[in-house]
């Protein structure tokens, strides 16, 4: 305890950190402001009873709740995740941008500057579905036509102006921007979340001790969560001895860490727009839904938690494959003089990666499955949709994923200053730290 005190006045004492994370804090109060502020025309009384379940409440709780309160900021970052994945997706199929993601710093603010352009056409199509949809007619007051073109101009801007926010973050802040965004999201509804199933045990539904037990079970999910996302498998690099002068260089023995579940969260992200598809055709099409579609668009059912883990395990394999590139690894390690031991340098060594990767995919591939699954089976078992989020899915991951990375550029700037880091034996190994040699996501 007293550690951490110390660590506590450490951090405070170094100005530059002390400021940033005061900027931090800052903006993430402006954008949880800003999420409290209903559209033009809303009536807020008629939207407190309109709640978001399944698939469109795991939305709202990526906005913070902005999305059932139909906020100014009821898209929230999301259409700039989707660019995102698009552009990201686009680097990979098509010569055009991969050339720009070659070019450094200049490749970079083009794709940058491009996924904001998409951005704003996403946001326009999604602000326009929303409005049109989601706000129910009689919380209106303004007629159809000229709310729907009010609301899409307002929750365009929106997002735009909490994309500014994350960028702001990154750039004055500690962390990324983007990411804290949708952390403090997700965060904000815990609480409510937490009072709901504690109201709901204590009201004759198992009482304290199953509350308890809920509580305990969450503690070792988000455990297994972190040794899921900090679990690596270490190849020994071993490099040529170089005499340059009267010194030497190399010689030493060094390590590959190639991560257990280096897609992260992104098979789930791409899991669950897949399985978005069966609700948009019983939407569209009321008709043509069967029972098995039903099943589909119902996130409890176990047709759609199989198929859901499926394409959990199969876009965790499809984008391990397309963002960690074995051949490049192994052509970077011989131009430096680097071998591992007992495999000869050149395609050998690309293949002995390729397998390490393979056998190591399939069960991080299989644990992220298993966490993506967790939240429908809390609720199986009777635990408040509201918490029954927090028990895995996207949700935990991302936060699991922005707090070690936070915490490691922190630490970061602790050391570099000479203090004691956060942790009293060993460092903190976020996101940034245990890289496999290819960018993601924002997320």
């Amino acid at each position: 305890m007293k550690k951490l005190f110390t660590t506590l006045s450490n951090i405070w004492k170094i100005e530059d950190l002390r400021v940033r994370i005061l900027n931090t804090l800052l903006f993430l109060l402006i954008y949880r402001i800003g999420s409290f502020i209903v559209l033009p025309g809303v009536s807020p009384v008629a939207l407190q009873n309109q709640e978001k379940e399944g698939l469109l409440g795991l939305l709202n709780m990526f906005a913070g709740g902005s999305f059932s309160r139909a906020s100014i900021f009821a898209l929230g970052v999301m259409p700039y995740i989707s660019a995102s994945i698009v552009v990201q997706l686009l680097g990979i199929a098509i010569p055009y941008f991969q050339k720009m993601q070659k070019e450094g710093e200049s490749g970079r603010k083009k794709l940058s500057q491009l996924t904001r352009y998409l951005t704003v056409i996403i946001t326009l199509v999604q602000a326009t579905a929303y409005a049109r949809t989601q706000i129910e007619p009689d919380a209106r007051f303004m007629p159809d036509p000229w709310f729907t073109i009010s609301s899409m101009v307002i929750l365009t801007a929106g997002t735009l102006f909490v994309m500014w926010l994350g960028e702001k973050i990154t750039d004055k802040g500690i962390g990324n921007g983007i990411s804290l965004i949708i952390m403090a999201g997700i965060i904000a509804q815990l609480p409510s979340g937490l009072m709901s199933e504690f109201q709901s045990r204590i009201g004759g539904n198992g009482g304290i001790i199953a509350f308890t037990v809920e509580l305990i079970a969450l503690f070792f999910v988000v455990v297994f969560t972190i040794l899921i996302v900090q679990g690596v498998r270490k190849i020994p690099v071993q490099y040529a001895k170089k005499i340059v002068g009267n010194k030497q260089y190399g010689g030493v023995r060094q390590y590959i860490p190639l991560k257990v579940n280096a897609a992260g969260v992104m098979p789930i992200i791409f899991a669950q727009a897949i399985m978005f598809i069966p609700l948009s055709v019983g939407q569209f099409f009321p008709n043509a839904q069967g029972s098995f579609l039903t099943a589909l668009s119902n996130y409890t059912s176990w047709q759609y938690n199989l198929i859901f883990a499926l394409l959990i395990i199969a876009f965790t394999f499809f984008y391990t494959a397309i963002t960690v590139n074995p051949v490049q690894m192994s052509d970077d390690m011989k131009k430096n003089g680097g071998f591992i031991p007992g495999v000869k340098p050149g395609a050998t060594t690309g293949e002995y990666i390729d397998a390490v990767i393979s056998k190591i995919t399939l069960p991080g591939s299989v644990f992220l499955a298993i966490i993506a699954i967790l939240p429908s089976l809390a609720s199986i078992l009777g635990v408040n949709t509201n918490f029954a989020h927090f028990y895995g899915g996207t949700s935990l991951l991302i936060l699991v994923g922005v707090v070690l990375d936070t915490l490691q550029q922190i630490e970061s700037h602790l050391l570099m200053r000479h203090y004691d880091g956060l942790m009293k034996t060993g460092r903190l190994k976020g996101r940034t730290a245990v890289s496999s040699g290819a960018a993601g996501p924002v997320i």
